[in-house]
């Protein structure tokens, strides 16, 4: 994931987690240990499509949603791809044996966060630091079949969201998926945004 990404990543997450809006550049550079040009260039950008206000030292955001559709439409999952294998397995087993080292994504994440999952899926998608691929490859082997397990790389400090993707980024990745029903987890993902959002 790209650094502005992760900088959209985190106002979204406080917005729609802890109800904070107003932000600070001298914060998030001091957080993330980002120059100063890479988080002026993410809060310029949301500031040129009208979805966050700058004032003086702080900017508030003004449409979440906008970041949201902003960053999906940036957002390049395939990139993220560090390793795919097939698994002839139920999916449910397949998911019983994720590492705990990982972070879980994609569907099994939107299912997570729904309380339950609004279709069946046949695909898996988490996160592990590339340092840990290894075992990874060795409790899931390489498979020359259509994949259906697809492992992205962490980025630092997206373990400080939790073990399971964060909403906003849930929706993200889905966004990026082409399956006939990534689009009934994204309504309902949405709905759910629209629910926290004032």
């Amino acid at each position: 994931m790209k650094k502005i990404e992760t900088i959209w990543h985190r106002i979204l997450w406080f917005v729609l987690e802890k109800r904070i809006f107003k932000f600070t550049q001298k914060e998030i550079t001091e957080y993330f240990r980002y120059s100063s040009s890479t988080v002026n260039l993410a809060v310029k950008q949301l500031a040129l499509i009208g979805a966050i206000d700058i004032k003086g030292k702080f900017f508030i955001v003004r449409d979440a949603k906008k970041i949201l559709y902003y960053w999906a439409t940036h957002r390049n999952l395939q990139k993220n791809i560090i390793y795919q294998t097939f698994i002839n397995l139920p999916i449910q087993e397949i998911e019983g044996l994720i590492t705990p080292e990982a972070i879980i994504g994609g569907y099994t994440a939107g299912k997570y966060i729904l309380g339950e999952s609004p279709s069946d899926y046949s695909k898996i998608y988490f996160y592990v630091d590339e340092k840990n691929i290894e075992k990874v490859k060795n409790r899931f082997p390489k498979s020359n079949q259509n994949p259906n397990l697809f492992i992205l790389d962490t980025y630092s400090k997206q373990f400080e969201y939790g073990n399971i993707t964060s909403l906003p980024q849930t929706f993200v990745d889905i966004w990026n998926m082409n399956d006939w029903y990534a689009n009934d987890f994204l309504q309902e993902l949405e709905r759910k945004i629209d629910n926290v959002l004032p």
